[in-house]
């Protein structure tokens, strides 16, 4: 077969499935501008909740369950337990000073699925709750996140409800690159679906289900992409998942290039596997038109949000030396891609870093391609070196103010 034809077949291929991952993002990211927050009707029922909290090897699992103990809602209606997943002695030792279930599984392969397992198993006989709350070890909620969440269940009347889950760290540009994702997923996934009638997106914590709902599904789930599972067992039972942009988890995002591409590739794991799991209720969806499972299994079917970003800028890397024509389509839908990105990024994260963060975003996609990973850490050598230097001049500037003021 011809070289260029050969060539023109994988360009307009991979052409028409980043096209398509991004008409499904730009049709939702322009939905989530007619999103209004759900009226949250303070109720006089008072649910009785079991807090679960699975960790792996996470010491800051400490402050998440520090945050729950302080919450205004009456602490006779809720309980913690913690699945510390082998978690350091210290950690354990400062668990077990607080009123909490404290569980320590040494499983040989983990997966947050065998710890929310384990403690369905370990919940006494004799008590009754209402609703489970999941946490990721290390987020923090504020004092009155179960009053919320209290609220918010009541008024959602369904079985599932998401929390808006945003970053409690901005301290890196990987952090803050992964606090915009989030934003970006809470604006598409959540708002744009809920803002035209479909379920939102589960999220990694800060969910909240019927107990006797999740106590019953959770054995369903095998793989250790529980989030993916739960969300199918909804869909096609037919539960409409609800999210309340008005009740807060703060999240811990990975400080790291190597940890975020490394938690990214986990997800992608999930997304396929998701996909393959459920195409075969497709046919079945559209016969009955069940919507909300096709909306998923499309979500499912497209491009990860990282092989989007590292096809885009491969391509547009490698076609000008190859024939000029054909890379404009690229640069075009990059310019689309950053205008989804800009509508789905709340202004409070705009702020003196956002320059830096947007400008080395694509160093650390870089980083997951082989061949451009060393030259990606030499660019961020030389940008680190930089904000140093700027860094210093600002110092010094300040110290000669202060000298001249005395």
């Amino acid at each position: 077969m011809d070289f260029w034809l050969i060539l023109y077949i994988i360009d307009w291929v991979l052409f028409g499935l980043v096209a398509l991952t991004v008409l499904y993002m730009l049709f939702y990211a322009l939905m989530s501008l007619f999103y209004r927050k759900p009226d949250l009707p303070k109720t006089k029922h008072q649910n009785r909740f079991i807090v679960l909290i699975p960790t792996y090897k996470n010491p800051d699992v400490i402050y998440t369950v520090k945050s729950i103990l302080g919450q205004t809602y009456p602490q006779r209606l809720f309980d913690i337990t913690v699945i510390a997943d082998q978690c350091d002695e210290m950690t354990n030792f400062r668990l077990a000073q607080e009123p909490v279930t404290l569980l320590t599984p040494q499983f040989e392969k983990s997966t947050k699925a065998k710890e929310l397992q384990l403690a369905i198993n370990n919940l006494p006989q004799f008590k009754i709750y209402d609703i489970v709350i999941v946490l990721d070890g290390g987020s923090v909620v504020e004092p009155e996140f179960l009053e919320l969440a209290n609220d918010a269940f009541e008024a959602a009347g369904t079985k599932a409800i998401q929390m808006h889950r945003l970053s409690r760290n901005r301290d890196t540009v990987t952090a803050r690159l992964g606090a915009v994702f989030e934003e970006i997923n809470n604006s598409i996934f959540r708002r744009g679906h809920v803002a035209i009638g479909l379920s939102a997106g589960l999220s990694g914590g800060g969910n909240a289900y019927d107990f006797n709902w999740f106590k019953e599904n959770i054995f369903k789930v095998k793989t250790p992409w529980e989030v993916k599972e739960i969300e199918a067992l909804l869909v096609r039972q037919h539960i409409y998942v609800d999210f309340f942009d008005q009740v807060y988890v703060f999240d811990e995002k990975k400080r790291t290039s190597e940890a975020f591409n490394k938690e990214r590739k986990r997800w992608i794991k999930a997304h396929y596997n998701a996909f393959f799991r459920n195409l075969m209720y497709l046919p079945g969806a559209l016969l009955n038109q069940q919507y909300n499972l096709i909306d998923k299994i499309i979500q499912w079917m497209i491009l990860p949000r990282l092989v989007m970003m590292v096809i885009i800028i491969l391509m547009s890397i490698i076609m000008p030396m190859v024939y000029m024509t054909l890379v404009f389509k690229w640069w075009a839908i990059f310019a689309v891609v950053l205008f989804i990105f800009a509508l789905a990024t709340p202004d409070y994260l705009v702020d003196d870093d956002w320059d830096s963060t947007f400008f080395k975003t694509p160093l650390i996609f870089m980083k997951t391609i082989p061949g451009l990973s060393k030259i990606a850490d030499y660019l961020e050598e030389k940008e680190q070196e930089r904000e140093n230097r700027k860094r210093e001049k600002k110092a010094l500037k300040e110290k000669k103010k202060k000298n001249r003021g005395k």
